[in-house]
């Protein structure tokens, strides 16, 4: 009489790896990448909507054009929001035949959405979007200031002596009222089209 081989237990689901979880988290859908082309074009528009935010200074003007690529930053991700930002420069730059001012925006829009979404893709909060955007409000001036420095001379043929004059009195407050304009704009946008743009299951996931 032959002995049953005893039966054996079931084996248990396999866990995806560390890399197809991230792969997942990070990939983006057809939806996404419409959306991110739909937040460009905006960012585009806004751009050419701009005035000034400082009296007597009517060379430095504010537009929103930053804030669309960071509120694609909060739903995708830092890798999302730069490419919206950097693209949307790069259009601006071609359309007015801007080729300074395009790696000015560039520069700044870095600063500005990398910080806050790197941030807040790790731990999605209220809190943790704050201190994101504080991060980005000040990466975001450290970064329109050496654009100048390094761009404006060598492009435009300002003295630097005569910009570095005007970083404390015109560069810094200009570029300080500008992000945090940005900045509250995108924490009352994003709050209100988030669950819009980005179902819970496709937003990125946080710590």
């Amino acid at each position: 009489m032959e002995e049953k081989s005893p039966a054996r237990a079931p084996k248990a689901p396999k866990q995806p790896t560390a890399q197809a979880a991230l792969a997942n988290t990070n990939a983006w859908s057809t939806r996404q990448l419409v959306t991110m082309a739909l937040l460009c074009a905006i960012g585009v528009l806004l751009s050419f909507v701009e005035f000034p935010l400082l009296p007597g200074v009517t060379w430095l003007k504010y537009d929103a054009s930053a804030m669309p690529a960071l509120v694609c930053g909060f739903a995708f991700g830092p890798a999302g929001g730069l490419a919206v930002g950097v693209v949307g420069a790069i259009i601006h730059g071609i359309l007015m035949a801007d080729f300074t001012g395009a790696l000015m925006n560039i520069l700044v829009v870095i600063g500005f959405v990398g910080p806050a979404a790197f941030v807040y893709a790790r731990r999605r909060t209220f809190r943790a979007a704050v201190a994101g955007l504080t991060l980005s409000v000040v990466a975001a001036i450290v970064m329109a200031i050496v654009g100048n420095l390094l761009l404006t001379p060598s492009w435009l043929g300002v003295p630097l002596d005569a910009v570095v004059a005007l970083i404390v009195p015109v560069l810094i407050p200009f570029n300080l009222a500008k992000a945090v304009i940005n900045a509250v704009l995108t924490l009352v946008v994003y709050k209100s089209v988030s669950n819009l743009i980005t179902p819970r299951k496709d937003q990125v996931k946080g710590r």
